[in-house]
């Protein structure tokens, strides 16, 4: 059957139909009437996708045409539950979405008949255990990082595990909620997001407040900076630390995006926008446009926050702006009180394809590089540095700590952990299960008082498993934990550590021109 004639054979067969039911009513029984109920609909459907112009396929092939764009909507759906392997599904594999869901749930975590992975696979990575290993027992179970330098009047006890940034209107009312009451059930941050301080962030737990460069909490009517406003919402006594984002491994250089769908009079109230528009942040910030003043700007806002940690989020780009930044923390003497580093596969929400997937430095080369350059400037002493880029077990914290990281964020985890499905619908207000929509009748599917439980569970569990290892590795402390202690498989017959991979830095060799290392003024800065 061709394109050419199909519409035709349509129109002959559907009005064939039609009077072949007129006749048999008529002359045998009215009861064949009831056909007209399925077959006028199908009818006028089929007519409807002739005569419209936007897709080809209903044009040419009428009611058939349907079934490609109702197939590719339920595409993902039959790829995660049909098709994929528990190893294969991306961006989190099916085993690693069970050990979420399983943790939170308190449920059955072990697993049977040894790994699914190909350990001989190049990439495969594990850590090293000890023939001396520890009681676990024995260890702290809550290891945390104090975050706070020399400025810092107001230094805050941070968990080693915490909730990315994630905003109100990107996830839903009911998800925050559970998410803030997770954390304080549990003892550990949640992260703002740039969309500013909700009433769904202040349930009680602990709040990382993150300023993006829409200012949202403290945005004057031009959208800069405004301090009066800052001072007013960080005054709140949940928060106990401030994040000035710079960018977001998701869609670095791009600036945040919140649909129109999603951006109700709620939320734009919050923000001080204009509801059911497209809330585009922009890529860059207004307040400053150099090292130097972003770190005057970094002096106000602790000043304005009456002592409490502040610090900065980015994805690593361009590496000379990083050390750039370093150095104007020597010559100005002004620091933050931690850097978080974001990996380019991170991410939750809207993303352009490109941004997503061909902008930002994955986190272990992000991470080993800040880290490397804080400890060449001899600034790591003052500096915690947050891991975020898709942690979500024992060994990716073991691993981050491992390379540098104090401390670590989980954005799809927690979202995972509060009934996230990975649904791939974060974008089109859908959600089916009540995370990422502001579509209330289906927000009412997430139980609050169920789910804060589930991510205090998952979160427990989690820190567990890493303090576990680090028994299995004869390691007491996390600050113990280094990049010796990570291997990775490069081919079938060669393996590195990671202290190979990523060769550490000698403290210090960045403040003096005749210790730079050659990588630092040629491989990756050029001439400094």
């Amino acid at each position: 059957m061709t394109v050419k004639n199909f519409p035709t054979k349509f129109l002959v067969g559907s009005i064939t139909i039609i009077a072949l039911v007129a006749v048999a009513a008529v002359f045998v029984s009215l009861h064949f009437l009831w056909i007209y109920i399925l077959v006028l609909p199908l009818f006028f459907m089929g007519v409807q996708d002739m005569t419209q112009k936007k897709q080809a396929i209903r044009r040419t092939h009428p009611l058939i045409g349907r079934g490609r764009y109702f197939m590719e909507t339920l595409r993902p759906a039959i790829q995660q539950y049909f098709i994929e392997s528990d190893l294969s599904g991306k961006p989190f594999h099916k085993r690693k979405r069970s050990l979420i869901y399983q943790r939170a749930k308190k449920a059955q975590e072990t697993v049977p008949f040894g790994t699914q992975l190909d350990v001989y696979e190049e990439g495969y990575e594990w850590m090293a255990h000890s023939i001396y290993s520890l009681d676990h027992k024995i260890l702290n179970q809550d290891p945390r990082v104090k975050v706070g330098g020399p400025d810092c009047k107001q230094p805050y006890d941070l968990s080693i595990f915490n909730i990315s940034a994630m905003s109100f209107g990107s996830l839903s009312s009911n998800a925050v909620m559970a998410m803030n009451k997770g954390a304080m059930k549990g003892g550990f941050a949640h992260n703002t997001g740039e969309g500013g301080v909700s009433p769904y962030h202040l349930q009680g737990g602990d709040v990382i407040w993150q300023v993006g460069t829409g200012y949202f909490g403290c945005r004057a009517a031009d959208g800069n900076f405004d301090p009066e406003k800052f001072a007013k919402t960080v005054a709140h006594p949940n928060i106990k630390m401030i994040e000035l984002k710079l960018s977001q491994g998701a869609k670095p250089g791009h600036g945040g995006i919140l649909p129109a769908a999603k951006n109700t009079k709620e939320i734009a109230a919050i923000r001080g926008v204009e509801p059911g528009t497209d809330v585009l942040s922009p890529p860059y910030h207004k307040a400053f446009s150099n090292p130097e003043e972003m770190l005057k700007l970094i002096k106000t806002m602790r000043e304005l926050s009456e002592g409490r940690p502040i610090g900065f989020k980015l994805c690593i780009g361009s590496e000379k702006e990083f050390y750039d930044i370093c150095k104007a923390m020597v010559t100005t003497g002004i620091k933050p009180d931690f850097i978080t580093i974001d990996g380019g596969e991170g991410g939750t929400g809207a993303a352009p394809v490109e941004f997503s997937d061909s902008i930002g430095m994955p986190l272990r080369d992000g991470l080993t590089f800040a880290v490397d350059t804080l400890i060449g400037f001899d600034l790591k002493k003052d500096i915690s540095v947050i891991a975020a880029g898709k942690v979500s077990c024992g060994f990716d914290l073991a691993r981050a700590v491992a390379m540098g990281a104090d401390a670590c964020y989980s954005a799809r985890a927690m979202m995972m952990a509060v009934g996230c499905i990975q649904a791939l619908e974060c974008h089109t207000n859908k959600c089916p299960t009540g995370v990422a929509t502001q579509d209330k009748n289906l927000m009412k599917g997430l139980d609050v008082e169920d789910k804060y439980v589930r991510v205090a569970n998952f979160h427990n569990k989690t820190v567990h498993a890493l303090v576990e290892m680090m028994a299995a590795a004869g390691l007491k402390t996390t600050t113990e934990l280094k990049r010796k202690h990570i291997f990775r498989r490069i081919s079938m017959s060669v393996v590195k550590r990671y202290d190979q991979l990523y060769p550490e830095m000698p403290v210090g060799c960045l403040l003096n021109t005749n210790t730079i290392p050659e990588i630092y003024k040629e491989g990756l800065l050029g001439e400094l």
